[in-house]
């Protein structure tokens, strides 16, 4: 039985982890405007979590077993425990960064079990692959902060 699921699981084909294609309407987050000069984009906090926020909120209406705000809240609560790590002196950033890359492949087992939508994979893919630095990874936490807060709005009431 485990091995039919697999097999399943496995012709689905490459939508289950794709290249990520954007995630707020079609565009893609980017934490920097200038990261040579660690300039960040002032509405990431604000306009674009809103729209991002919306968009994934809208894919709960015509699915409501996606994007669960639970479900969002697990992979929020991983990345604020992995920058507190990335905070502490006492653990090394190598040690740290490729947890940070896990998170793809977590996001990809909630895709598989149809948990979360394409949109959300996409976001930590594109997340995940922006982190470079400890600064990054603060910046991705903040981000995703201020994204939980809007979903709170725009999310299901789960």
């Amino acid at each position: 039985m485990a091995d039919r699921n697999f097999q399943k699981s496995m012709n689905k084909g490459p939508e289950t982890i794709s290249k990520p294609q954007g995630s707020v309407s079609g565009a893609k987050i980017e934490f920097w405007l200038d990261r040579s000069a660690r300039r960040m984009d002032p509405k990431l906090f604000s306009e674009k979590a809103r729209m991002m926020a919306e968009d994934l909120g809208n894919e709960n209406k015509n699915q409501s077993r996606l994007n669960k705000r639970t479900q969002i809240r697990k992979f929020y609560d991983e990345v604020l425990r992995l920058n507190g790590l990335a905070l502490s002196t006492q653990v090394p950033w190598d040690s740290v960064l490729p947890q940070v890359h896990m998170l793809v492949a977590k996001t990809a087992y909630a895709k598989g079990r149809e948990l979360v939508s394409q949109n959300f994979l996409n976001f930590i893919q594109d997340s995940v692959g922006q982190v470079q630095s400890k600064d990054d990874l603060r910046v991705f936490a903040d981000f995703f902060e201020a994204f939980m807060g809007f979903y709170r709005l725009y999310g299901p009431n789960n």
